[in-house]
């Protein structure tokens, strides 16, 4: 989605990936399918993989399907479609619930977003994600940084996070 009137033109705003897994309470889309293990990267594969549930309980895994073949799910090929269209410099995913600012690069934007909301910056998130959105970004030279909602509560997020991503959105960071 292009930006609306009140956001910086250079931005485009995807509210959500997977309404079918919100609608479901699942990570997987309607197919049973982790469309952050569908991605057609180098590292893709066919066998389900495992993803760390919770961060308060890291050895918690659970097995989850990566699709039929790469970018095999309508919502992966959507995503692609956009970025190759929109050609960004820089993508903002947003994840939970590991609260943690993933970007391998450490770079300025997401010491910026860690500062501002608390959490930290890491390198990765300690465990594979074949066929990930970030995997398949890196692969293509785009900058991605992966901000990991904390699990709070709606409330909560609302708090601490929230008016970060408003600042950003609104072309009030130092990189707008």
């Amino acid at each position: 989605l292009r930006c609306l009137d009140s956001l910086p033109e250079s931005c485009a705003v995807v509210p959500c990936l997977n309404p079918d897994g919100v609608t479901l309470g699942t990570r997987g889309n309607a197919n049973g399918v982790d469309l952050n293990r569908n991605f057609p990267t180098e590292d893709w594969q066919a066998e389900p993989v495992k993803y760390r549930w919770h961060v308060v309980e890291p050895e918690m895994t659970i097995p989850i399907l990566t699709g039929d073949a790469p970018g095999s799910e309508p919502e992966t090929q959507v995503l692609i479609e956009l970025v190759e269209k929109l050609q960004p410099d820089l993508v903002i995913a947003l994840h939970g619930p590991l609260a943690c600012i993933d970007d391998p690069e450490k770079s300025p934007e997401a010491r910026w977003i860690a500062e501002e909301t608390g959490l930290p910056v890491v390198g990765d998130v300690g465990y594979p994600t074949p066929g990930s959105f970030g995997t398949w970004c890196a692969e293509r030279d785009l900058p991605v940084i992966t901000w990991e909602f904390p699990a709070e509560s709606v409330e909560q997020i609302s708090q601490s996070q929230v008016p970060t991503l408003v600042k950003i959105l609104s072309g009030e960071w130092p990189f707008g």
